[in-house]
């Protein structure tokens, strides 16, 4: 029904999540109407993206240096590590601003149904990380079967280490994610989170 390159880039777009076939569709005919410097514009970001967007060796958060400004920054509370799922999580919880402590971004949650191991994931390098400035580790994982065996497993690996470690309350629904929550909602998961017996 369409050209070739046209499908080819419905394709790209049905990539993304959350677009089906119609969006992916309105998407391609706003490309075609584009200007050149709009296209230019729009490749030459994907490429610097590609290219300077990568993980940060400290915490796992998304950078454009080795070090991400989050972990750079010294007046943040540097005995405090929330760790969470993903990039998207350190997003909804800097948008609180309620939260000035630190972050490890585990970029996954242990899956036995998928294949996704404790090895496969961010969670080695936590370890590293605590020192005797470590007072608390918040297990902020999302409320659901994956999210609760990773904070549970965390827990368990974490009782030998002299830091008090607490999960998020959950004023966030079982199957939620925290980067759909509203800032109210996370503000109330911060302050209800309660000590892993």
């Amino acid at each position: 029904m369409y050209p070739k390159t046209f499908e080819a880039l419905v394709e790209c777009f049905r990539k993304l999540p959350g677009v089906g076939i119609k969006t992916a569709e309105r998407y391609a005919f706003q490309i075609i109407e584009w200007d050149e410097e709009s296209i230019q514009s729009f490749i030459q970001t994907l490429q610097r993206v590609h290219t300077n967007i990568k993980k940060c060796q400290t915490c796992g958060h998304l950078s454009e240096d080795d070090v991400c400004e989050i972990c750079k920054d010294a007046i943040r509370n540097q005995g405090m590590i929330c760790v969470v799922q993903s990039p998207k999580d350190v997003i909804a919880m800097e948008k609180t601003n309620e939260y000035h402590g630190l972050y490890h971004v585990l970029n996954g949650v242990i899956s036995t149904s998928k294949g996704i191991l404790p090895e496969d994931i961010n969670i080695a390098s936590l370890f590293d990380r605590i020192t005797d400035d470590t007072k608390e580790i918040i297990l902020a994982t999302n409320p659901t079967v994956e999210g609760e065996t990773t904070a549970l497993y965390l827990s368990k690996l974490l009782e030998k280490y002299p830091v008090t470690v607490t999960r998020i309350a959950h004023g966030l629904p079982m199957g939620g994610h925290l980067d759909y929550a509203d800032e109210l909602t996370l503000i109330k998961a911060i302050e209800g989170r309660k000590k892993i017996d």
